[in-house]
């Protein structure tokens, strides 16, 4: 049995730790060990899913630049190289294009691996595991976290072939092959840009005349710049941050920082660009400006993807997270004729939330949460922040050449005076038990409150809607933290929203409070 608690490690359907030294406090535990056992656990699940033996599985591996990845990389090979598996390295890729190995017939994985932990500071790292049916859930992580702590599950692998090892800058490896993933990917982008425009003068050039501005924040999404939207003859010249550097030195790459939005929104106004786009580190999201540096982010990017497939699929239903405004609803409801279901914080939880629905007989071609996380059915429900980016590329160019702009696909979306967010920490050793106290009596308490409204259906958390604003209150997905978002139709109206619930939350001592100053 492991002596280090792998679970530590999970963060939703994600693996996630501290793979570098170097940010005071924080010492590494996910290193090449940690990676060796973890890619066993791997296997072991895959081998039960698929039902194949180790020497027919082939399992593709990519990175984001963080300078830990190559070391990670070669901790995953370690662990599944000496048992016949044929690995696929693909370097430097984006998490969508790993899954995408799976059905790119040129390499038909059974399973893929992505080395990132998205948007997250240098010293971080972690691994997203794919099969064919996409990206891992909760539960299986889980699995594969307990077959990595138990050295009897390990054992059942048997013992690796060390025939199998060559010699590779003097040291001992498994082999893996190099794989050009990224450049499949990328030719399969600009076919769909070629064919969802199919440009009257120039099929191979549909984006002639188009200035694009790319911010990819150094990390992977610098390609989508250089290898799909230049070939398509767009003008990418005064795109910023496309060069790989995984210590992210001039912004996070991350569309819900405020530092990172303005840097692309103020490089797309002053370089009269047709468009922005920016991409998370590992390109599962992605944000957009429009021509006059206004970024489309947050409630707009949904109501955005939502006009994107409007058209095609009237009546379809859209599953967005949580703390998405009533403005939004009333945009996809009113003015898309679409139906909104408001659900859950958590890409994952979206994404099922509309497999669900759809297996329930509920057309449901979106799934999409404010963080720019967006899965198209279209798509395997994949959470492709460069498929979006190219949805909007191909919207964008249809307009261009009627002579309309981006922004008219959302021009009544209505936005509220204020949107505020506290996230408040709970003290409380069991933080998770505490915050359902808190939320079950506040429950209890708004409903029988005078001008506070239970807003139901709700499906996370406590929302209270009150006159001209409502608020959320939740736990976070991970943290020890109760998140509260406010809205307002009015300017200080979210600190009167706060004044109001503030004297509930006073009742508990294991709260800090000290966020709820700042609104």
């Amino acid at each position: 049995m492991s002596e280090f608690d792998f679970k530590k490690l999970q963060n939703g359907s994600d693996i996630r730790g501290i793979a570098l030294s170097g940010v005071p406090g924080e010492l590494p535990n996910l290193t090449r060990t940690e990676a060796e056992r973890l890619a066993k656990g791997y296997l072991l699940w895959l081998m039960d899913k698929t039902e194949k033996k180790t020497q027919e599985l082939k399992i593709a591996i990519g990175r984001d630049p963080r300078t830990s990845g190559q070391h990670l990389k070669n901790g995953l090979i370690m662990g599944m190289g000496g048992y016949g598996v044929t690995l696929l390295d693909c370097g430097l890729a984006s998490t969508p294009a790993m899954f995408m190995s799976t059905v790119f017939p040129e390499y038909q994985c059974d399973g893929a691996i992505m080395i990132t932990a998205s948007h997250l500071p240098y010293n971080r790292n972690g691994f997203k595991f794919f099969s064919k049916d996409g990206g891992l859930n909760k539960q299986d992580i889980a699995t594969i976290i307990e077959s990595a702590e138990s050295d009897e599950a390990l054992k059942t692998l048997g013992e690796p072939d060390t025939s199998l090892l060559v010699r590779d800058m003097g040291k001992n490896v498994y082999p893996a092959h190099d794989a050009d993933l990224m450049e499949t990917y990328c030719g399969h982008l600009r076919e769909l840009i070629q064919k969802g425009v199919s440009h009257p003068d120039s099929y191979d050039k549909p984006l002639q005349g188009l200035k694009i501005v790319v911010d990819a924040g150094n990390g992977s999404g610098g390609f989508y710049a250089r290898k799909v939207l230049a070939p398509l003859g767009a003008d990418i010249s005064d795109s910023q941050y496309l060069s790989p550097d995984g210590t992210f030195p001039n912004h996070a790459p991350n569309p819900e920082n405020r530092e990172a939005m303005d840097s692309v929104a103020m490089k797309t106004l002053s370089s009269g660009a047709d468009l922005g786009l920016i991409f998370d580190t590992d390109v599962d999201r992605s944000a957009a400006v429009d021509h006059r540096g206004r970024e489309i982010s947050r409630n707009s990017i949904v109501a955005l993807a939502a006009a994107l497939i409007a058209e095609d699929h009237p009546g379809s239903t859209v599953v967005t997270d949580s703390i998405t405004s009533d403005h939004l609803t009333v945009f996809l409801e009113k003015e898309l004729g679409l139906t909104h279901l408001r659900f859950q914080r958590g890409y994952k939880n979206v994404i099922n939330k509309a497999m669900e629905l759809n297996d329930a007989g509920t057309d449901c071609q979106l799934a999409i949460e404010t963080s720019g996380h967006a899965a198209l059915k279209e798509n395997y429900f994949l959470d492709d922040g460069a498929y979006l980016a190219t949805k909007i590329v191909i919207k964008t160019a249809l307009l261009h050449l009627q002579g309309k702009t981006l922004d008219s696909l959302i021009e009544n979306l209505k936005q509220p005076a204020e949107a505020k967010e506290a996230r408040i920490p709970i003290l409380a050793p069991d933080f998770s038990t505490y915050g359902d106290t808190v939320l079950n009596a506040l429950e209890r308490s708004a409903d029988k409150e005078s001008g506070m409204t239970l807003v139901s259906p709700n499906y996370e958390g406590v929302r209270i809607a009150f006159d001209g604003g409502w608020c959320l209150l939740r736990k976070s997905l991970h943290d020890p933290l109760l998140p509260l978002n406010l809205e307002s139709e009015k300017q200080g109206g979210c600190k009167e929203i706060r004044d109001k619930i503030k004297p509930f939350l006073q009742e508990y001592d294991l709260l800090d409070l000290s966020p709820l100053d700042r609104i």
